[in-house]
């Protein structure tokens, strides 16, 4: 069904509060929605439904960021306050996470599905039912179920920040798009700004015939 045109769209990064979770890979959501935020010049957060809050408009479109404050096991409260104050059909909700299953530096967008044992996405499909959007961000996996805890609450490598810090500035630069509605078009931009085409060689217009 197709939205209306003045629907707003709600973006949620998820993460955990507190500067000793800052870098970890649990927090990808959180560093996602800062640099859409620093883009597009959205007005500064503030503190709102349990969260950080900020307005701002994409593509023409009224956005709402936020980010819970309410610790990752409890996301859906801040994101389900908002959602229900703004009146927003779950198809107008986006929300950002950390992904195992993906590769690191590998970004998908799904609607809908399961949470995969993602402690975020389980508490907003309590509140919400599990039909929003997701924006996956990979964060690989490290092998071996037992040391999943403790990857996701360590932070980015030094090596890590070679894919982290071009895939954040593919999201900021894509963000519209989200608005747009237009899943597709937004993981293409992030792969295009992630690993740009090669430029191909001008020919030789001074070379000359023996």
């Amino acid at each position: 069904m197709a939205r209306s045109p003045d629907t707003p769209l709600l973006i949620a990064g998820l993460g955990n509060p507190g500067s000793e979770y800052a870098k970890n890979r649990h927090n990808a959501g959180f560093m996602a929605a800062d640099a859409i935020h620093a883009r597009h010049a959205f007005a500064p957060w503030r503190s709102r439904f349990q969260g950080q809050f900020a307005e701002g408009t994409l593509a023409g479109r009224k956005t709402y960021l936020l980010k819970p404050m309410t610790y990752m096991n409890e996301s859906g409260i801040a994101v389900g306050a908002a959602a229900r104050f703004f009146k927003l059909p779950v198809e107008s909700v986006v929300v950002m996470h950390d992904e195992l299953d993906l590769a690191a530096g590998k970004l998908k967008v799904k609607t809908g599905g399961g949470d995969a044992g993602h402690n975020g996405l389980r508490s907003i499909t309590l509140v919400l039912g599990p039909d929003y959007r997701r924006v996956r961000l990979g964060v690989g996996h490290p092998g071996d179920k037992a040391r999943v805890h403790g990857h996701v609450l360590s932070n980015f490598s030094k090596a890590d920040e070679d894919w982290l810090t071009p895939m954040l500035d593919g999201i900021a630069e894509a963000a519209p798009l989200l608005a747009r509605d237009d899943d597709t078009g937004f993981m293409n931009k992030v792969a295009l700004v992630m690993k740009p085409p090669a430029k191909k060689p001008k020919p030789d217009t001074n070379t000359k015939d023996e």
